[in-house]
């Protein structure tokens, strides 16, 4: 069975699964989508509760607004095959799988969401060491990886980087995840930032991250959803202005003309179709302006 492809995600809002008086209060924040964390977020003493809490919970926050997924714990640790029988619901959006590095242990993935009947669950895959940067086009190439996001804390842990203010450590990865998820045809999901109390740095890491090619942004609190929506949302000048170009563009294009004159500015099909993605964004058919 082909998973069905990811809906708009701006914003994906984790929470960790031991919380049971979050869970069902995750849709207030405006989220595109939502994920009940059995891993990072869940000590290893409560993994059988967090599994229990994100079966049962996940319903709660189902029809809500945002799409519900759960992230696993990694092929080959203790937790995984247990996540998978006993964690997961059937209604999810998809199931987050972190530390992916090779296709094997993609296999590995596919074929226990089978065997547990979750076949029709599509992957998010967490890029988040150096092999699964480096190999990520291969990895993103998998029939049930529907996407994919970049955790940079893991990578430059894995790397023996520093993190930095300016993300420059960073940058190659970023722009090699995001690449490769072009080439698949699959969205992917930028870093998250740690200090949720930096709304400045929320806010320029998502116009950034929107520049890199990325589709939305992990959030840790609810806080940073609003700003990572708004990230990844032309604004209204954009908009306009891209309607503008289009509509002297296809004048343009009638007469003859494969390069116009656009408000002192040369455009011509790429910049036209960087026109009609701003309109697509916005939830605008390009073809109805």
């Amino acid at each position: 069975m082909t998973p069905s492809p990811l809906p708009r995600l701006r914003s994906l809002l984790f929470a960790p699964a031991v919380r049971d008086d979050l869970i069902p209060k995750l849709p207030r924040s405006g989220a595109d989508g939502v994920v009940i964390d059995c891993e990072d977020a869940t000590p290893v003493n409560q993994k059988a509760a967090g599994r229990s809490n994100a079966v049962e919970l996940a319903p709660s926050v189902m029809g809500k607004g945002s799409t519900v997924f759960t992230r696993v714990n990694p092929p080959g640790t203790p937790w995984f095959a247990d996540d998978v029988r006993y964690g997961l619901h059937r209604e999810l959006g998809g199931v987050v799988v972190p530390m992916v590095e090779t296709l094997d242990g993609l296999d590995q993935c596919a074929r226990a969401l089978a065997a547990a009947d979750f076949g029709h669950l599509g992957i998010i895959a967490g890029l988040e060491t150096a092999r699964g940067v480096a190999d990520a086009r291969e990895l993103l190439s998998h029939e049930q990886v529907v996407g994919a996001y970049f955790g940079a804390e893991d990578y430059i842990a894995d790397l023996g980087g520093v993190r930095t203010q300016s993300n420059v450590e960073v940058l190659f990865a970023r722009s090699s995840v995001v690449q490769a998820g072009r080439i698949a045809r699959k969205p992917v999901i930028d870093q998250i930032v740690a200090n949720f109390r930096d709304s400045d740095r929320m806010s320029h890491e998502s116009l950034e991250a929107r520049a890199l090619g990325f589709a939305g942004k992990l959030c840790i609190h609810p806080d940073q959803v609003a700003l990572a929506n708004a990230g990844f949302t032309p604004s209204e000048a954009e908009v306009e202005r891209a309607e503008r170009m289009l509509a002297a563009y296809d004048i343009g294009v009638a007469a003859g003309v494969a390069a116009i004159d656009f408000e002192g500015s040369m455009v011509d099909e790429p910049l036209a179709e960087q026109a009609r993605q701003i309109l697509a964004a916005a939830g605008i058919d390009p073809r109805q302006t």
